[in-house]
């Protein structure tokens, strides 16, 4: 047999294979993507303040029957639950999310009740869920209250098999009440928790004064109540602005006291401490502190918390004020911290929107108003069906020998009973689905009662719906009942969060946070700087024992100590301010100055110094321009310095000079010296300065100041030169002076 010589043709490609360019391709399925994050993970509805894990999670716990009077299940059937008809994702990621709304420290109004480990303010983890029961609270019941009522819309699951709402009724205002953080596709929310029973007050107001104004909701609502308590420490300017922007943040502390020991000795007790702070983490975070001898003031930090945090800080002295130890606390670790406020939530169209807090307390109303009308409509429907069956009962009542007659003996009652007695078809059903036994109670009172009790509340739910006037006063009694229900007398309603002055500026002595210490700053000429422990002596023989790396050599030495400030001018005009506490240790080479400062590649330093105050320094450019600034004037607050010689293009500083004497000696490339008095140069902040000599053929080699009767001195290699009869140089600035003394430096240097 010979084989076939055909050759198979190739499979033709899938027919779903569609041809786009990949920057189109790509741009779609990111925006699908950054979609769903947006809509369905990371942000949450304003109506009833949840993303959908957590709605899916009330859902499904209602329809275990796990209301707060029934008995728990294991976490792990609702967990089970939810991801099998609601939540098509891992189970960790809603075991989380139901952990969260279980811990009172995270939570200000819970909405599940757990039993077993839940985890606690240490930041410890929970329980498996397996071991951990759950149940729902009255407040979740409220978010849920009305969900069978046809109060909002419902949408299939994600496999079509069930339905879910798409938000709750929200019978709680849950979005202020516990907050929510989330992070989303190039947005993100962060909105703090609230206290309700303040909450209900401005929602009241807003009922009956529709165009209220932010300064007015505030005063309802001062600010935050975090479930952990603490002291929020904002301003009320600073807080309104924040609510009228949708963004802003609250400073909050923790709450402390003083408590008096024996023999005159006090001690700090910290009883709260600031939201989502873990409580472990700050204990250890203030040990690392004191071993760094962060906190001078402190001698040690004891956790002595139980049910409740109780933090003891023991002062290193009993003369130290309280009020400014707990200063130095605060500025260096989480006892304080800033909560931030980020108002950008999905509203009832699902569009994200940052929202002021008018626009949230607005939407929330407007939620429950809607709400209204759908369980209104509802229940209007309900009575109506049911008065239609009462009809139909009383008619068999009074005809109840002919309606059983017909039963008996017709094979087909049910358009018999309609035609002898008009019924309507859910008349006639109703009849002939009821059991007998039932027939004895079928009294004529007890009809036309409920007809009546029913008929009552038909006029009522009808004219509820004609008007709006009516419906928002049924709302307003619905958030008087919440009032009272979550009031401040509450043992969950009180606030626990008090509102604090903002604290006045307590001056900390530099000396009170950092623990003086004698060292010896180092600066190569290449930039390498160092702090090496103790002072040495700036005599040649101790500098020569300095070592450099190879090819570097000495720049500048200074005895100084860590509470110090090192003042740095750079060729670039610029000041930088290094701290004494902060320099890289003495060991080695020490670092490049570049990893503490912002300095350019092509700048130098020129000088360096301590910071004293009054002190002042000549700095001056190339081009022969400079003026005297103050050291107030130069100390930088960042790593990018502080701009003071201003430059132009190609013009860089050479000069900075101390000020110590009654007038300045100025010499130029070109070799030719001037002399004036100091009162002709200008004090200055900031700028380009002043001309001090002119050259024709050169520019600015050096500045010093002198004494006039003192001469003029320059260093000579080892030899110090003075010439005392200086007549020849004295003139005014901006003179082109004359040529420098014999025997003067060649490199046009005064050291």
């Amino acid at each position: 047999m010979t084989k076939s010589s055909s050759k198979q043709l190739p499979p033709e490609p899938p027919q779903d294979i569609l041809d786009k360019p990949l920057r189109e391709a790509l741009s779609e399925r990111y925006l699908s993507y950054a979609l769903s994050t947006i809509m369905h993970r990371a942000l949450p509805d304003v109506r009833d303040g949840m993303k959908p894990v957590h709605r899916r999670l009330l859902f499904a716990m209602q329809a275990l029957k796990l209301d707060p009077k029934l008995p728990p299940k294991k976490s792990a059937r609702v967990v089970g639950d939810v991801i099998g008809k609601f939540h098509p994702h891992g189970d960790s990621s809603v075991y989380d999310a139901m952990v969260r709304m279980a811990q009172d420290f995270n939570q200000r109004y819970p909405l599940v009740e757990g039993q077993g480990n839940f985890g606690n303010i240490d930041g410890d983890n929970p329980a498996a869920m397996r071991y951990t029961e759950a149940r729902l609270t009255e407040v979740a019941q409220l978010l849920l209250e009305g969900i069978d009522e046809d109060a909002v819309d419902f949408r299939p699951t994600y496999d079509g098999s069930e339905v879910e709402p798409i938000v709750l009724p929200a019978a709680f205002p849950n979005l202020l009440a516990n907050g929510t953080n989330g992070i989303a596709v190039g947005m993100a929310t962060s909105i703090p928790p609230h206290n309700v029973a303040e909450m209900c007050d401005a929602l009241r107001y807003l009922i009956s004064t529709p165009n209220a104004g932010i300064e007015k909701l505030v005063s309802f609502m001062p600010g935050p109540d975090f479930p952990t308590g603490g002291e929020l420490v904002e301003s009320r300017e600073s807080i309104i602005e924040s609510y009228k922007t949708g963004k802003g943040s609250f400073r909050l502390r923790a709450k402390w006291h003083k408590e008096e020991l024996k023999q005159g000795q006090w001690q700090i007790v910290v009883t709260e401490i600031p939201f989502q702070v873990q409580k472990s983490r700050l204990i250890e975070k203030m040990a690392e502190l004191l071993q760094l001898r962060k906190l001078p003031l402190l001698d040690d930090v004891q956790d002595e918390s139980a049910d409740d945090v109780r933090v003891v800080l023991t002062p290193k002295s009993r003369n130290v004020e309280p009020a400014i130890l707990m200063e130095s606390v605060f500025r260096q670790c989480d006892l304080e911290t800033r909560i931030p406020l980020n108002m950008n939530i999905l509203n009832k169209d699902c569009v994200p929107h940052v929202m002021d807090l008018r626009e949230v307390l607005r939407s929330y109303l407007d939620h429950r108003q809607d709400v209204l009308i759908r369980r209104s409509s509802y229940q209007l429907a309900q009575i109506e069906a049911r008065l239609e069956v009462l009809g139909g009962y009383l008619i068999a009542f009074l005809n109840l020998d002919k309606v059983i007659k017909i039963i008996r003996t017709e094979d087909e009652p049910k358009p018999v009973l309609m035609k002898a007695f008009s019924l309507t078809d859910n008349q006639a059903e109703a009849i002939l689905n009821m059991r007998l036994r039932s027939l004895r109670k079928l009294e004529e009172m007890q009809i036309k009662g409920e007809q009546k009790t029913l008929a009552e509340k038909q006029a009522g739910l009808k004219k509820l719906l004609k008007n709006e006037d009516l419906r928002w006063a049924f709302i307003d009694n619905e958030i008087a009942e919440l009032k009272k229900k979550f009031g401040k007398n509450t043992k969950l309603g009180a606030r626990r969060t008090v509102i604090g002055d903002v604290p006045a500026d307590i001056l900390i002595p530099i000396e009170s946070v950092i623990e003086r210490e004698n060292i010896t700053f180092v600066c190569s000429a290449k930039g390498w700087i160092r702090a090496m422990r103790g002072h040495i002596a700036l005599d040649a023989s101790a500098r020569a024992a300095i070592k450099y790396k190879e090819g570097d050599e000495e720049g500048f030495v200074l005895n100084a100590e860590t509470t110090d400030k090192i003042l740095l001018f750079a060729s670039n005009g610029r000041f930088y301010t290094l701290s004494g506490d902060k320099l890289p240790p003495g060991r080695g080479f020490g670092e490049p100055i570049r990893l503490m400062v912002d300095l350019p590649n092509e700048a130098e330093i020129l000088g360096a110094t301590l910071y004293a105050a009054e002190q002042k320094f000549i700095v001056a450019s190339n081009d022969g321009r400079g003026f005297i600034v103050k050291t107030e004037d130069v100390l930088a607050q960042t790593k990018n310095g502080k701009q003071i010689l201003n430059l132009d293009d190609k013009g860089k500083a050479v000069v900075f000079a101390p000020v110590s004497g009654d007038h300045i000696a100025v010499i130029g490339t070109n070799r030719k010296l001037l002399i004036f008095p100091i009162g002709e140069l200008p004090e200055m902040a900031r700028g380009r300065g002043v001309i001090l000599q002119k050259y024709s053929g050169g520019e600015l080699a050096d500045v010093k100041t002198i004494v006039l009767k003192q001469g003029l001195t320059w260093q000579s290699g080892e030899k110090t030169r003075t010439e005392s009869d200086i007549r020849n140089w004295k003139g005014e600035r901006a003179q082109a002076g004359k040529m420098a003394p014999n025997g003067f430096n060649r490199s046009n240097k005064f050291s």
